[in-house]
């Protein structure tokens, strides 16, 4: 392209977008505006909750009786949940009935009262635990804080082996210091005792949840160890909470942006608004980018806001940055297909439970297990935590988004036309219609087999990171159909296309051509998917089910895993291309003999490999 056309075709996407600003401000109501507010502002207090452990909600909610020369008092006074008074003040009438929730006797004994009084004494063991720990990490000598040493080592569940102490030593637990009061010989206990005559007596034993947590696994996968200095109350399995809400925080917008976006595009069908478009002398790539670009552009400058309160950094706008591409390409394609704003609304509905469902859920085992990095989010936790972002961890987690989001966007652009977009077709039929539209030949069908590896790819991850924790015996079955049936469709889907779109002529040597093609065309796109050989994926019986073995390093054997799918991937191929040049119901027949001689191959590596 000259310079002077790409002048020409970037003056007109920005000139389409421009209209599209204008058009979508004038639209935005009264109401509207509220409603923007009241989320922004939902979402500005659940990020300042988080981020600065709450914003006073808690703030006093429980009295505590206690004379200020009580070792206690202090607890009370440094805990934001308490408000203590003089014992003097204290009153009980009954046990429901009190202006104190916990009682704190002058000879240590530590009781409660009233309704409230249960929950309080929790609360306040909870307290007396974070002081003394607050405490020991303030000793100078970190010896005596913590004389105990221990390390711990959380392993992958899949291998059998359960958390436990390794050899290498660490500060984890210990008793107390003179300077501390807690359980140890260094001072007097602040769990309390019972005895207490009017108050009841607390029962249970002192817990609470640790802040630190173990680092993210690295490429690789493989067991998570980390040394920290804290109590033996405060162990507790590895949970990023408070960096899991901060990164959610990136989802929340894109949910409300794409159902304006996908009612821009679904007014122009409805109300024949985008036939003045399609007559103008900018193109449909031009059109699509220009209504788009508003839209992705807000998104950008509410996830660099949102990266910049937390502190996420470049990292985390980068991360978020495919999700807001996936978002706006799923709900463009869906846009395309809808046949009215009711059908639009469940199909945008879809695409945000299901983008937020593959986003969110591997982004909670990002201290437990290496397929977390199957999401992007998982990167803006890992920053959040402080824990550094490789380029191939980058790389690995966006790569489906990005590429994903480029073949929706083409998709839709194939029914971006007069036929399709003011035509009240079935879902089916316009989705066939998107497919064949990028259909130019017999190197067509190999070029999108490859591209529809993103998809495929993303379906079996997702896949990987519901099923991993699900008992082997049902997971890795499960896992071997999906994998299986997930693949065939994207092989066959196309061919299918072409013959119904009548781009191809139905015989048997044209069908057993275009299987070759398509099978070749999508092993080679499946080999580009091996980076999961190097994320430890594979070490994982549901990894293996839906990716293979892993990589060998004897010669032999690497070229059995090798040229072994090439023959997998021709033969179904092939088998689904002969039923789908019979018409649709020879397509389904093609389609489930594929699935069954995938599904025994890939049954059949398991258990060679077992």
């Amino acid at each position: 392209m000259s310079a002077g056309r790409l002048r020409g075709s970037v003056a007109r996407t920005a000139r389409i977008a421009r209209w599209e600003i204008a058009r979508s401000v004038g639209t935005v109501d009264r109401k509207t505006t509220l409603a923007l507010i009241v989320i922004a502002v939902a979402v500005g207090t659940a990020g300042v909750s988080v981020a600065d452990d709450g914003v006073g909600l808690e703030r006093e909610i429980y009295v505590v009786g206690v004379d200020e020369g009580s070792e206690y008092h202090d607890v009370a006074v440094e805990s934001e949940q308490f408000r203590a008074i003089p014992l003097e003040n204290v009153e009980i009438e009954s046990e429901t009935e009190a202006n104190v929730d916990v009682v704190v006797l002058r000879d240590g004994r530590i009781g409660y009262a009233g309704t409230n009084g249960e929950a309080a004494s929790d609360a306040f063991r909870e307290a007396i635990t974070e002081y003394n720990a607050k405490l020991m990490e303030a000793e100078a000598d970190e010896t005596a804080a913590y004389p105990v040493l221990v390390s711990l080592e959380y392993q992958d569940r899949d291998r059998g082996t359960a958390s436990g102490s390794g050899t290498s030593a660490g500060t984890e637990s210990g008793g107390g210091d003179e300077g501390t009061t807690g359980d140890g010989d260094g001072g007097s206990s602040l769990d309390g005792s019972s005895g207490a005559s009017e108050p009841h007596e607390p029962t249970g034993d002192d817990g609470g949840g640790g802040t630190d947590r173990l680092q993210v696994p690295s490429v690789g996968g493989g067991s998570t160890a980390a040394t920290t200095s804290t109590t033996p109350g405060s162990l507790a399995p590895p949970f990023p909470f408070e960096s899991l809400v901060l990164a959610f925080l990136f989802i929340v917008p894109m949910n409300f942006v794409i159902q304006a976006y996908g009612s821009t595009i679904m007014d122009e069908r409805v109300n024949r608004r985008g036939e003045l478009l399609l007559v103008s002398p900018a193109s449909r790539y031009e059109i699509v980018a220009g209504k788009t670009f508003p839209y992705l552009l807000g998104l950008v400058g509410v996830i660099v806001a949102i990266a910049t309160v937390i502190d996420g950094g470049p990292v985390a706008v980068a991360a978020s940055l495919p999700i807001a591409l996936l978002f706006l390409a799923a709900t463009f394609v869906g846009a395309m297909l809808a046949r009215s704003f009711k059908e639009l609304t469940f199909v945008t509905v879809t695409i945000s439970v299901f983008l937020t469902t593959y986003t969110f859920v591997p982004a909670i085992f990002t201290d437990v297990n290496a397929v977390a990095l199957i999401s992007p989010l998982t990167l803006v936790v890992m920053v959040l935590q402080g824990t550094s972002v490789g380029f191939g961890e980058y790389l690995f987690s966006t790569s489906p988004f990005y590429l994903g989001a480029a073949v929706c966007f083409l998709l839709g652009i194939g029914v971006y036309r007069e036929e399709d977009m003011f035509a009240q077709k079935p879902i089916p039929t316009k989705v066939i219609d998107a497919i064949a539209s990028r259909i130019h030949g017999r190197r067509s069908i190999s070029v999108l087999s490859i591209l529809f590896i993103p998809f495929v790819f993303a379906s079996q991850l997702l896949a990987v990171a519901l099923l991993f924790v699900v008992p082997q015996s049902v997971a890795v079955p499960l896992i071997i159909v999906v994998a299986a049936t997930v693949e065939e469709l994207a092989k066959s889907v196309h061919v299918y296309a072409g013959f119904v779109r009548s781009r191809f002529e139905p015989t048997v040597r044209t069908g057993a051509v275009l299987g070759v093609l398509s099978g070749a065309g999508f092993f080679v796109g499946e080999k580009l998917t091996h980076v999961v050989q190097f994320v430890g994926l594979p070490e994982l019986p549901v990894g293996t089910a839906a990716f293979g073995p892993a990589v060998s390093s004897n010669p032999l054997v690497l070229a059995v895993i090798f040229l072994a799918p090439l023959a997998l991937h021709v033969v179904t191929a092939v088998i689904s291309a002969l039923g789908a040049s019979r018409g649709r119901f020879g397509y389904v027949g093609g389609l489930a003999v594929a699935t069954i001689v995938h599904v025994t191959y890939n049954a059949g590596v398991i258990a060679l490999v077992a």
